[in-house]
């Protein structure tokens, strides 16, 4: 598993050479003429464990993305392994076009009481505002050659950023149960009187899953190069369908200042639906080449490709749940539900059946994601997990994605409310000291990381302070946070159930206790 590491380092100035390889000057043309793969060419190591080597073969027989946490090189992220403007912001936008966000933008109005114009301006600002953040952390991929967790070691320590993957294989593991529950709903609701139900639904997106994510990169690349297509064809007929029985001039069922506490609650969970996207936003960048996906390429692809499908998906999800009074076959499907998108293509008939279908297996994409990072994520937590291989972490987070969402399906808007926003606390504290980092103690430094220094703990900060701050922006979270199982004493005092502020305090709790 581990790379060769064969590294030009443009920060350094120099070439790090792994003993085991030529020089670039003396490499024979026998060897510099055969075009390596850097998803499966890497350096295998020889485990002892026959489970693990067999692991290995089968790993190089089927043609498996190879590499794991380990760096891509500058001489491995090439022209052809780069992917342009369009490509990453078509990749965006079919990872995030997908139905559970039209899920979350329905609770608006039937869990947080808000009228359609509010909870759609709440949504989509709150979805644009966490975009920012992804759109940063994405262009660490090119810039680097490391996964996004592998980068953060240089922000959040060797030690505490294995607290963050732990806080992050529970957000892409969580997004993935919850997109196989909405799939499930949707193929029940689909069935002749639900006779395809639920958990048979789970069970089939998950298989999908797993196929796609097993094989690595490049069939995640090219699924999601494509899949935008017909999921953005059937959005813009869902919208088109039942766009005419949206209720626009709704209003909220609350007022005063419980409608501005519930205005921010939702703002901060359609806040926290984006932001989680940041601790994986590079892994699937790190072949690209940073001379043609720059910095500033992957910020606006990645705004672009993220901002355009939260907007289309929330502004129906608001759209649908606004309509819920004066339809009751909407009503009775209820909001926070895959059932609701299948109501609001019922007036296609058999056609809307086949549009309901494409929608859920439009949320394999969503799933493929989260869980070909989860992958990655599992081997940064030791040097044992790393000697795994990546695949089989991939079945792990399968398995267990699964059994939660068979178990949990009951429950998708409870879960909505508190686990997202729960899971967005820690990502906003993680960007706080990234930011900090990067701009204030490092501004000075030339360079201001050696990104060939991923694997060097003795060249890594131990995290010390950073863990501190991290700790201190959780209790300022805690004290602010509006949640169902809790509610802080400041958010408290605003509105009947809380205003949860929880991420912007944390935030500023964080940043203002890392500066002392």
């Amino acid at each position: 598993m581990a790379s060769s590491d064969r590294i030009t380092d443009a920060e350094k100035g120099n070439a790090l050479l792994d003993r085991t390889e030529y020089p670039v000057e003396t490499v024979p043309k026998t060897i510099a003429l055969v075009e390596r793969d850097a998803a499966v060419d890497v350096e295998e190591v020889d485990p002892k464990n026959k489970y693990l080597a067999w692991a290995y073969r089968l790993e190089h027989m089927l043609g498996f993305e190879a590499r794991g946490i380990h760096r891509v090189s500058e001489e491995e992220q090439t022209k052809k392994t780069t992917l342009g403007f369009l490509r990453i912001v078509m990749m965006w936008f079919s990872i995030n076009a997908a139905a559970q966000n039209i899920t979350l933008g329905s609770i608006g109005s039937s869990v947080f009481g808000l009228g359609f114009v509010d909870a759609t301006l709440c949504s989509v600002f709150g979805a644009i505002a966490g975009t920012i953040p992804v759109a940063f952390t994405a262009g660490w991929g090119p810039l680097s050659g490391n996964r996004t967790m592998v980068c953060a070691r240089f922000t959040m320590g060797w030690w505490p950023v294995k607290l963050c993957v732990i806080l992050n294989l529970v957000i892409l593991i969580g997004y993935s149960m919850i997109d196989a529950v909405v799939a499930g709903q949707i193929l029940s609701a689909v069935s002749n009187n639900g006779s395809l139900t639920v958990q048979v639904g789970i069970v089939i997106t998950a298989v999908l899953t797993f196929i796609v994510t097993t094989f690595g990169i490049k069939i995640f690349h090219h699924y999601e190069r494509y899949a935008w297509i017909p999921q953005g064809i059937v959005l813009l007929l869902l919208a088109g369908a039942a766009g005419t029985k949206f209720d626009t001039a709704s209003a909220a069922t609350v007022e005063g200042t419980t409608l501005v506490a519930n205005r921010l609650s939702f703002f901060s969970v359609c806040f926290s639906a984006a932001i989680t996207y940041s601790p994986g936003a590079a892994d699937f960048l790190v072949y690209c080449d940073p001379k043609i996906a720059s910095r500033w390429t992957v910020f606006g692809a990645t705004m672009v490709g993220l901002s355009s499908s939260f907007t289309l998906t929330f502004v129906i999800g608001t759209g649908l749940s606004s309509g819920l009074l004066s339809n009751p076959t909407w009503e009775a499907a209820g909001a926070g539900s895959g059932a609701l998108i299948v109501a609001g293509l019922d007036s296609l008939g058999g056609f809307g059946k086949f549009c309901s279908v494409i929608i859920s297996l439009g949320l394999i994409a969503n799933m493929v994601a989260p869980i070909y990072s989860a992958g990655i994520d599992f081997q940064i937590l030791g040097k044992w997990p790393a000697m795994v291989p990546r695949f089989l972490w991939n079945t792990l987070a399968v398995v267990i994605f699964t059994v939660c969402a068979l178990a949990g399906r009951n429950n998708l808007s409870e879960i909505f409310t508190n686990f997202l926003a729960l899971m967005g606390y820690w990502v906003v504290l993680w960007i706080a000291i990234t930011l900090e980092e990067q701009f204030i103690f490092r501004r000075r430094m030339k360079p201001t990381f050696v990104w060939s220094d991923w694997d060097k703990q003795e060249k890594l900060p131990i995290g010390l302070a950073a863990f501190a701050a991290f700790c201190v922006g959780w209790a300022g979270a805690v004290l602010c946070m509006s949640q169902a199982y809790f509610i802080g004493p400041i958010a408290k005092l605003v509105g009947e159930y809380g205003a949860d502020m929880g991420n912007y305090v944390g935030f500023l709790w964080r940043a203002w206790f890392i500066l002392l």
